[in-house]
C-alpha cells in the first residue's frame, strides 16, 4: 500500500512508500486517518525550511491519541514524510493536540519550531522517481501560497 499526495493547482501528484517496519504506530495512525481520502490545508513552513506543512484539522480526528516518536529525525531529507505530534496546550496553550504531516522536498530541512526542536517521525518516503516532481510542485506552492493537498491510499 502506498500514500498518494495530490494538488492539481500545484501539479502535485506523487506516491510515497510507508515505513511500517520503522514507524509502526505512526504509519497505523496515518492509514487509519486515510481510510477515506482527506483534503488537508498545506502551506510552506517558515521555521523548518523546505517543507510543506499539512496540519490535520482537529475536526478530522475523533479520540486523538498521542503519537510516540519512531524513526525520529531532526533533519528530514528530501522526500521524507514526517509526522509531528505536539500534545495539547504545549504550543501556545492550544487546547487541541497538533498532528502535522510534513512533506519535505529539499536539502537543509530541520525540525525547529517556535517552541524549539521537536523530533518528528519519518513515516513514509516519496518514491525516488517522484522526487523531482515533488520538488517542482512544492516550489510552486511556496510561490503561490497556501493550498489543499489530498492524501489518499492506493494499492
Amino acid at each position: 500500500m502506498k500514500l498518494r499526495l495530490t494538488c492539481a493547482p500545484a501539479g502535485l501528484d506523487v506516491r510515497a512508500a510507508f515505513l511500517g517496519d520503522k514507524a509502526p504506530a505512526n504509519v497505523a495512525f496515518l492509514r487509519d486517518y486515510l481510510a477515506q481520502p482527506r483534503v488537508v490545508p498545506g502551506l510552506h513552513a517558515m521555521w523548518t525550511g523546505p517543507e510543506i506543512s499539512c496540519p490535520i484539522p482537529s475536526g478530522h480526528l475523533t479520540n486523538p491519541a498521542p503519537l510516540p516518536p519512531e524513526n525520529a529525525t531532526l533533519h528530514p531529507q528530501p522526500g521524507d514524510i514526517v509526522m509531528a505530534y505536539v500534545p495539547a496546550r504545549v504550543w501556545g496553550g492550544n487546547p487541541d493536540p497538533i498532528y502535522d504531516i510534513g512533506v519535505f522536498y529539499g536539502p537543509g530541512a530541520r525540525m525547529f519550531f517556535p517552541i524549539g526542536w521537536l523530533a518528528g517521525s519519518v513515516t513514509a518516503q516519496v518514491l525516488p522517481e517522484d522526487r523531482e516532481a515533488l520538488a517542482a510542485a512544492c516550489n510552486r506552492i511556496r510561490r503561490q501560497g497556501a493550498c489543499e493537498i489530498t492524501f489518499s491510499l492506493e494499492p
